[in-house]
């Protein structure tokens, strides 16, 4: 049941999740939010590989090596601070949290354009303004994601979470686009925007009513909570293997992280091509979501996960081979729409597989296992492409995705025994 009344008695019951005051605010909120953090982060990216290359006059593969180093100094506050951020989520304000958090980013954000602006940028720095951003990521994350369930009635919530993914998405087409082609424009702008729609998002999110607190004990110890969620992920086979899935799909399989490498040495298309190839994914991923907003999946939902994460591997390893801009192109949309099919069956079936009162905290590990797929993949994408150049590097982790998907398949049967979104646990 939805945590708070929509109306008096005579008020129709919403039919669709933008029918709901509240979440059209949290709609807004994270699309922005995703605008202004993709935006900074390919900038962020750029700036890296091109000062290795140019101001430390490394070779591509030791210069590729630093990409790897940028996404470790984002997952080690993750991995530090998971457990810290599920708990925040579960006992308090989660709106409040998720505010602070784009504070945060905002700060980020601003220091990244300032030092852009003196041109006084270093790798050292570079590191330690995306480790906090790796800090406001992972308090965000929970408390955004487990805002959703609170708004809608339990029935909504796979059409939200497809609205949720549409949000992501189109953000994440024009995130990093806006953000190569900005900082062509001029290097600092980037930057500026993505202050205005932080504060925008933070100023959103805030103005959501407040949500009645997840009914936690509070007189258990914060340890001991952190513990048990830790503890009913583990002793769920269902969620264990749906997160570990992604984990270690992504970990493998993972492009993101060389396409500077591709954009300035392979296919030479300068940072609006970068824009354009880290945009490419969320395109396909935006069409499949709003096909799935419309017309949400229903049937064998885990075998069509299955698929899409082999598809997804599969789409990955051939990209390695391609020297045409408009074959990856193809092949990355192609990619985002496999991706966006796993994203959307695993976040309803975790959802709804997970009482509110853990929400946060299993919200918070697996984001912990997104963020290690991608930060960790981001260094393992670094070392590979150290060890066997950046297509060796690339096709390489695509077949890996694929086994994995076969390994997990025969591992995990309850994944592939998922027929239907069916809530576990009703409120």
């Amino acid at each position: 049941m939805q945590d708070r009344a929509l109306g008096d008695g005579a008020a129709p019951a919403p039919r669709h999740p933008y029918q709901i005051r509240d979440y059209r605010l949290f709609w807004i909120c994270r699309f922005s939010g995703v605008i202004a953090t993709l935006s900074m982060v390919v900038v962020l990216g750029w700036q890296v590989y091109d000062i290795a290359r140019s101001d430390y006059g490394m070779s591509r593969s030791v210069a590729a090596f630093q990409l790897g180093i940028l996404g470790l100094v984002q997952f080690v506050p993750l991995f530090l601070l998971t457990p810290v951020a599920g708990l925040a989520a579960d006992r308090f304000d989660r709106r409040r949290v998720a505010a602070l958090s784009m504070g945060i980013d905002m700060l980020v954000a601003a220091g990244l354009g300032l030092a852009t602006w003196f041109e006084i940028l270093s790798l050292p720095l570079l590191f330690a303004l995306a480790a906090l951003h790796g800090v406001a990521r992972i308090f965000l994350g929970p408390a955004l994601n487990s805002l959703a369930p609170n708004i809608v009635p339990a029935a909504m919530i796979p059409r939200a979470i497809a609205m949720n993914s549409i949000a992501w998405q189109f953000a994440s087409v024009l995130g990093p686009a806006a953000g190569g082609l900005l900082y062509a424009i001029f290097p600092t702008l980037p930057y500026i925007v993505s202050v205005g729609l932080l504060a925008l998002g933070a100023s959103l999110v805030l103005m959501i009513k407040p949500l009645r607190k997840p009914d936690v004990d509070r007189t258990v110890h914060p340890w001991r909570q952190v513990r048990d969620g830790l503890r009913f992920v583990w002793n769920d086979r269902f969620l264990l293997g749906a997160i570990s899935l992604d984990l270690f799909a992504v970990l493998l399989g993972g492009v993101t992280a060389l396409l500077p490498v591709f954009a300035r040495d392979i296919l030479r298309v300068g940072p609006e091509g970068l824009g354009w190839m880290r945009a490419a994914p969320a395109v396909g991923a935006g069409v499949v979501a709003l096909w799935l907003s419309v017309k949400p999946m229903e049937r064998n939902v885990g075998v069509k996960m299955l698929w899409a994460v082999g598809a997804y591997g599969l789409a990955t390893a051939i990209f390695g081979f391609s020297r045409s801009l408009a074959f990856s192109l193809v092949l990355l949309v192609g990619l985002g729409a496999a991706d966006m099919i796993s994203v959307f069956v695993r976040s309803s079936l975790v959802q709804l597989n997970t009482p509110d009162a853990m929400r946060g905290r299993v919200s918070s590990i697996s984001g912990l296992a997104i963020s290690a797929s991608n930060e960790l993949g981001e260094l393992q994408s670094g070392v590979a492409a150290a060890l066997l150049g950046a297509t060796g590097a690339v096709i390489f982790g695509g077949a890996g995705a694929v086994l994995v998907t076969l390994i997990w398949a025969m591992a995990f049967p309850e994944l592939k025994n998922a027929r239907t979104f069916a809530p576990a646990y009703r409120e």
